[in-house]
């Protein structure tokens, strides 16, 4: 997908990074000392090579410890955990008392379709992390950061495939919300929505509502915040607009940021307004 290969998301000003202890095996056999910072990367949850994510643990963590998802974003075709690490570093910084989970997922190909690979691929790490809850010593509660197509990942899987709902919030970045919206037809999006559809298996109507979030969105989705681009070439302004008036609609607790200004990602002023509105959001719903 030529339009999403060469994003970068600005969003949030590079910190260091804050010293941890690194600990790379996977054949511990008793719990880990919960008062020790924990990293952990390239943690396998499959077979395929791109099924790892990068964990990073807090010390002196209790089974109340929540953890943010991170999504990444590259059009379901490309992209890597990696782009998201001076994003690690802001929320290490932010919240030193919080998980941080930075995922990669199975990237969509000619053959092997975006839809359900990828949210398999997230509730497959969920899973691991819950049979392996005491191990971490970490709460079964979460929430989730995704940037383009990682943010349609976030609130689509929040949204639909989260059954026990254990979700308790989720930030969208850009994100696509509804894959039926009109103003794909418009001149303006009409070649990116044609690379969007090169990432399904089918292009019916009923097919592309099953994988938006706006049409899968329900009374007990988890709150959510919206960030977008007025002047956004990828994402229809609609996108978010449409997706708060759904919201609004179902009474989910959300927020929407619109940067009129702005396109598909930010720097300066406009970045420093997105990490203060974000950390606000995740010290009400997912700290607390």
């Amino acid at each position: 997908m030529k339009y999403f290969k060469t994003i970068y998301l600005g969003l949030f000003l590079t910190i260091s990074l804050l010293s941890c202890k690194s600990d790379d095996t996977n054949n511990e056999t008793q719990n880990l000392d919960a008062s020790l910072i924990y990293q952990n990367l390239d943690v396998s949850y499959g077979e395929n090579s791109d099924q790892k994510f990068d964990l990073y643990l807090p010390a002196n963590r209790t089974l109340n410890t929540k953890y943010l998802i991170l999504v990444h974003g590259g059009g379901w075709t490309s992209g890597d955990k990696e782009d998201l690490n001076d994003l690690v570093n802001v929320i290490q910084q932010d919240f030193p008392n919080l998980g941080i989970v930075n995922i990669n997922y199975r990237l969509a190909d000619d053959d092997n379709p975006a839809f359900p690979m990828q949210l398999n691929d997230i509730t497959l790490i969920i899973n691991q992390l819950k049979e392996n809850q005491s191990f971490y010593t970490i709460s079964d509660e979460f929430g989730f950061l995704g940037i383009s197509a990682g943010a349609h990942l976030s609130m689509l899987w929040s949204y639909a495939f989260d059954s026990e709902r254990k979700t308790r919030m989720t930030c969208s970045i850009v994100g696509p919300t509804n894959f039926t919206d009109p103003s794909y037809l418009d001149s303006a999006f009409n070649l990116v929505f044609e690379e969007y559809l090169s990432v399904f298996p089918n292009q019916t109507t009923a097919y592309l509502e099953s994988v938006s979030p706006f049409h899968q969105a329900t009374p007990f989705a988890p709150p959510t915040i919206l960030f977008y681009g007025g002047q956004d070439l990828l994402i229809p302004t609609s996108q978010g607009i449409e997706m708060s008036a759904k919201l609004v609609t179902l009474g989910v607790n959300h927020e929407f940021i619109l940067y009129r200004k702005e396109g598909h990602g930010w720097v300066g002023a406009s970045a420093i307004d997105t990490r203060l509105k974000l950390n606000a959001f995740i010290e009400e719903y997912l700290v607390n």
